[in-house]
């Protein structure tokens, strides 16, 4: 199989709202053999980020060979795989080319490989994919409050209020295996904060790519309610898609979470977090109990041996809110952030919003010395 047409394809796909850029070691190539058939990322190159109707796709897809009810098959079927976005708008399908992450790879829950999983973590792991996922100025996802963090008297917006998120919601909801602990289990590690996998919940257009996938499981609005409020329980980080109109929140690990576990190498993660929280510790109130050292999936909170007392890392702190109930001396409140991250309203905004700040090389490069060599 020539490596020339997945070369084309992998710029194509570099050319979108989130990138994919080359790696030297050819893991990319590997990664895109695996995943996509020849037709399949002919058929891809004929879409881009935006969602877009089959008719306004036959127009883009001469290259493809593909057209009519045949070019229609193909795009459900790659849909169907988690290869391409799929939603409905009036009722008329629509299919547009989704990220690596968020996207291909969590489509990927049911089809999970060692092969798969080698080639995703060794692009992953390259530099090149790092700085560009890093670097696109805005975030796909963010960090919104547990609801036993909150004071009833704090005013909180919609957006950051996971009750009234679900309550806005239209539906469908589907709830997913969570693929990071999936994919950790099948690397022989198990979680430390939970053993249940339906932990990601997937609503209204997203939802409805899981149905046409058939992937999860779909559950009513209480059921939705229920599963969150058992993840935060058992101290599970909720982070939404960055949007007013939520397709999605995954309840998160800092053990296996491919999102946390970035946010725990890098040496100011804030600066690349969507959140509008952050915790505070009133020292006079903390007894040095260490149990929120234990709650706290981003090791954002260390224990000052002088004082005895438990201090906040305020680089490292995406105001989760875990560890506020936790406090058995009631030290730990969650503090609002000055500048209020709003998430654009919708995902298409939220994309069109990455492709606009793109950044490309020398880009790249200043963001790497500012941010990862030296702080």
């Amino acid at each position: 199989m020539s490596d020339t047409l997945y070369r084309e394809f992998g710029r194509h796909l570099d050319e979108q709202a989130v990138g994919f850029p080359a790696a030297s070691s050819g893991a990319h190539i590997r990664l895109l053999k695996g995943l996509y058939t020849p037709e399949q990322a002919r058929t891809a190159m004929a879409l881009d980020y935006r969602f877009r109707s089959i008719a306004d796709i036959e127009k883009r897809s001469a290259a493809s060979g593909f057209a009519g009810q045949e070019l229609a098959d193909r795009l459900k079927e790659m849909a169907a795989r988690g290869l391409i976005g799929f939603r409905t708008q009036k009722g008329v399908a629509q299919y547009a080319i989704i990220p690596l992450i968020v996207g291909i790879y969590e489509a990927q829950v049911n089809w999970l490989s060692p092969d798969f999983l080698r080639d995703f973590h060794d692009y992953t792991s390259t530099l090149s994919f790092g700085l560009s996922f890093l670097n696109g100025g805005m975030q796909q996802m963010r960090t919104i409050p547990i609801e036993e963090s909150l004071d009833s008297r704090q005013a909180v917006a919609p957006w950051d209020d996971v009750r009234k998120i679900i309550e806005a919601a239209t539906g469908p909801f589907v709830i997913n295996e969570c693929i990071c602990r999936k994919s950790r289990s099948l690397e022989g590690e198990s979680c430390k904060v939970t053993s249940r996998l339906e932990t990601c919940l997937a609503i209204d257009s997203m939802a409805e790519q899981c149905v046409e996938m058939g992937i999860g499981r779909t559950i009513d609005k209480k059921e939705a309610l229920s599963i969150l409020g058992e993840n935060q329980k058992e101290g599970l980080v909720l982070q939404p898609s960055n949007t007013q109109k939520v397709e999605f929140i995954c309840s998160c690990c800092g053990c296996c979470c491919g999102m946390l576990r970035i946010q725990k190498r890098l040496p100011v993660p804030v600066n690349f977090w969507a959140a509008n929280f952050h915790a505070v510790v009133n020292d006079d109130a903390c007894v040095g109990c260490r149990i929120c050292l234990e709650k706290c999936q981003v090791d954002a909170i260390e224990l000052n041996k002088k004082t005895d007392k438990v201090e906040i890392d305020a680089g490292r702190c995406i105001g989760c809110g875990n560890c506020v109930p936790a406090c058995t001396s009631g030290a730990l409140t969650l503090g609002r952030n000055i500048n209020e991250a709003v998430p654009p309203e919708t995902s298409d905004r939220l994309y069109d919003g990455l492709k606009n700040r793109k950044k490309r090389f020398w880009g790249n490069l200043r963001f790497a010395v500012k941010n990862l060599f030296f702080q």
